[in-house]
């Protein structure tokens, strides 16, 4: 028996990068899958390449920042299968520039998904996990919650933020057997890390590859492995942790 089987997962943001690949991750260990995203093509193509694995799955187009769009989703994975046991709130934005050029746009936008979004899927999801018993929650954050970094003070701020909110539902949800944790990835191997560095300039390639004392960025997959485990029984005594997934980087 497949380690999630007859368990029903959703996934923000999953319609590329980190969200995909740990989606086809958690189908491949028999949960259902819902996963949330704008880009509808996306979506589709995902949920049946998540459907091919023998599973359920469904797309349900949406923006992490309209509450009534969390709420369909939460809704959609909660009634998909037999209630929502894992959730793993992925969707976010960078914001790049120094401090002294942030717009007051950028800075709502960048809040509005990375934080509001986190902040309003929780809201959301617990109720239904408490429906269900129980169950497991997972935000991404970044090492950018955990550091300084030139160049991108409102990013950096969002991901601090998510990494609060991730420690506090922790606590207020504890003794309801519902755990709450955060993985942080440096960089890894995704279209935000193309943006990051120009396209994969080589030189800004090989600058961000210098940081990690591993020798190399992530890649997807090695997000994918750590979220599942915070899912899974092996991390039962594991609730507000921010999980670093970072080659090294935060070790200096």
């Amino acid at each position: 028996m497949k380690q999630f089987q007859g368990k029903t997962a959703l996934v923000t943001g999953g319609t590329s990068g980190i969200g995909r690949v740990t989606a086809l991750a958690l189908a491949d260990a028999g949960a259902n899958v819902v996963i949330t995203g704008r880009r509808a093509p996306e979506g589709e193509k995902v949920a049946q390449e998540i459907a091919s694995r023998g599973v359920k799955s469904r797309f349900v187009r949406g923006d992490i920042t309209d509450e009534s769009h969390v709420k369909a989703a939460v809704d959609a994975a909660a009634t998909i299968g037999n209630g929502l046991n894992f959730a793993f709130n992925n969707a976010g934005i960078e914001v790049t520039g120094p401090i002294t050029e942030a717009t007051v746009e950028q800075y709502r936008t960048c809040f509005d998904i990375n934080v509001l979004g986190v902040l309003l899927s929780l809201k959301h999801e617990i109720p239904a996990l408490l429906k269900s018993g129980g169950g497991s929650i997972v935000n991404n954050a970044s090492i950018a919650g955990r550091i300084g970094m030139p160049g991108a003070g409102v990013y950096i701020a969002s991901k601090h933020a998510v990494i609060g909110l991730t420690k506090t539902a922790a606590m207020e949800v504890a003794k309801q057997n519902i755990r709450v944790n955060s993985v942080s990835p440096a960089a890894i191997e995704t279209d935000m890390f193309d943006r990051f560095t120009g396209n994969r300039n080589p030189d800004a390639v090989g600058y961000m590859t210098s940081l990690h004392p591993i020798g190399r960025t992530g890649r997807p997959n090695e997000i994918a492995s750590p979220v599942l485990f915070l899912f899974s029984d092996a991390a039962s005594f594991i609730t507000g942790h921010d999980l670093l997934v970072d080659g090294g980087l935060c070790v200096p």
